[in-house]
């Protein structure tokens, strides 16, 4: 049915009228805030139930994702409505990894709907100089001067017509960020470099195909009232988060009562937490070897890890980062679920107890292109879903036992302020030691950021964080791991954290 430009007002005037109760502001329901109480004076305004399991609303905020208001749903039809003719102009952090080239495949399928405008990327010159010639940036960014100065001189001998501007370091980051044209900004940097550039790009007005997850888990304090100021859309890139911000797509404001989290359980889901902590102990060489080799998904290294010891799960259910900040879900309504398949991505739980679920391959281009395309769904040569080759699904809860890192995460979920930010940077140091072979062990991974998030307790911050505040515990968590690192290598024994 083709809805003629007075429907559509008509439609939208309905939105508009049927959620009264909603501040203009913020977009923000007044049963999660001041109607919460049934004394309140403006109870008679509520129109939609409190969200989450518990039906208080406890805990929930508003999200960073277009989703659970007002303004989302008015914005989504509105943007649906416009047909899939678009065209976007994009920049791409991090172009020559798993996120980066997996966009440009996107591009490639979809040449009428995506330019690409900017690239920026590690070392890797000889790769970004062939995508330079085949894209055309404005500007192309490396993260150092020698890997900028490599990549003009490739370009001069390929004999390139259209010279982009060559920039490096942290500046050059930025600066492809927030060139002028881009109206989305993809970020898929793998860590807490993710944070500056996202800020810069959302300052600028540029929605975020957010592939970072450390941006919220470190940043999300600062973040949201960012996205909320500038008015530009949080999407997400990842494969969980892209699964929930799918289902929830059309479900009312206060419809979402549970987010459930699918994790494939990693390298390791096949053995129990004898075996693998027998595996640890006797043959920690295969142990390494094991934990960087995803059994479902091409991601990068650094991600492959997390998820073997369930960091990469854990981080997403924390009550002030990316679920919560993405969908304003509070982490008492925030559940995991293992699930070997990776054909179901995630699920959410709706206030009459219906679950709507979002499947497909383990391919990283399908969450992608929908963050890129939203509310688009644009036509695609991927293989099609066919259940029945699969056979069945299987379902079952995670052993926090045998992957600590999950009670880590909720432990700083509770507390929030700083602690997730040293969290995530203890993680991130401690899985970059892991995979250059030091001498740490894969059971130390949680040892250590057990061991930073302790010391923390004693400078913890929860009120008034700042960006400043969140850098410097980023690099004293750091600072913290490399310290210990060396006595924790030479443990002889595992520290099983429970």
């Amino acid at each position: 049915m083709k809805l003629s430009a007075a429907a559509v007002a008509v439609l939208l005037g309905c939105l508009s009228h049927n959620v009264s109760s909603f501040s203009p502001s913020s977009g923000s329901c007044l049963t999660r805030t001041t109607s919460i109480s049934s004394s309140s004076s403006s109870s008679s305004l509520n129109v939609f139930s409190p969200p989450g399991s518990a039906g208080t609303g406890e805990g929930w905020i508003d999200p960073s994702a277009p989703v659970n208001t007002a303004a989302s749903l008015q914005k989504t039809l509105s943007e649906s409505l416009k047909g899939s003719t678009f065209q976007k102009r994009i920049s791409i952090l991090g172009s020559t990894g798993s996120i980066g080239t997996q966009t440009l495949d996107i591009v490639d399928a979809c040449p009428q709907n995506f330019v690409v405008d900017a690239l920026s990327a590690g070392n890797n010159a000889r790769l970004m100089a062939e995508q330079v010639m085949k894209y055309k940036p404005q500007v192309a960014s490396l993260s150092t001067p020698e890997a900028a100065e490599e990549l003009k001189t490739i370009l001069q001998e390929m004999k390139c017509s259209d010279m982009p501007r060559i920039v490096y370091g942290p500046e050059g980051i930025v600066e492809a960020a927030t060139v002028s044209t881009a109206d989305t900004v993809v970020t898929g940097i793998v860590g807490s470099a993710g944070l500056l550039p996202t800020i810069e790009a959302i300052k600028c007005g540029k929605d975020i195909a957010l592939a970072n997850k450390e941006t919220l888990i470190s940043g999300g304090p600062v973040i949201n009232p960012l996205v909320e100021k500038y008015g530009i859309n949080m999407l997400p890139a990842d494969s969980e988060h892209s699964a929930i911000f799918q289902c929830l797509q059309g479900v009312p404001p206060g419809g979402l009562r549970r987010v459930i989290l699918t994790a494939s359980g990693g390298a390791f889901r096949d053995l129990s937490k004898d075996e693998l902590f027998d595996m640890c102990k006797n043959d920690p060489r295969a142990v390494q070897k094991k934990a960087t080799t995803h059994p479902n998904w091409d991601m990068g290294a650094k991600i492959t890890l997390d998820s073997a010891t369930m960091m990469n799960k854990g981080l997403e259910v924390e009550i002030v980062i990316e679920a919560h900040y993405l969908f304003g879900a509070s982490y008492d309504d925030i559940d995991i679920v293992i699930h070997p398949q990776s054909i179901v991505h995630s699920m959410v739980e709706t206030q009459d107890t219906s679950c709507i679920a979002q499947l497909g391959w383990a391919d990283m281009r399908l969450p992608i292109v929908y963050s890129v395309s939203w509310p688009h769904r644009l036509k695609m040569p991927y293989k099609p879903l066919n259940l029945a080759e699969i056979g069945s699904l299987t379902f079952k809860a995670p052993d926090r036992e045998k992957y600590p890192c999950i009670q880590l995460a909720y432990d700083a979920g509770r507390m929030g302020g700083t602690m997730t930010a040293v969290l995530n940077a203890a993680n991130e140091a401690a899985n970059e030691m892991f995979r250059e072979d030091v001498g740490l062990g894969f059971l130390d991974i949680p040892k250590l950021i057990e061991g930073a998030m302790e010391a923390h307790k004693e400078d913890f911050k929860n009120k008034d964080v700042t960006l400043d505040d969140i850098l410097s515990c980023d690099a004293w968590a750091r600072e913290y791991v490399a310290e210990k690192t060396r006595n924790v290598a030479s443990s002889s024994e595992p520290i099983l954290i429970v």
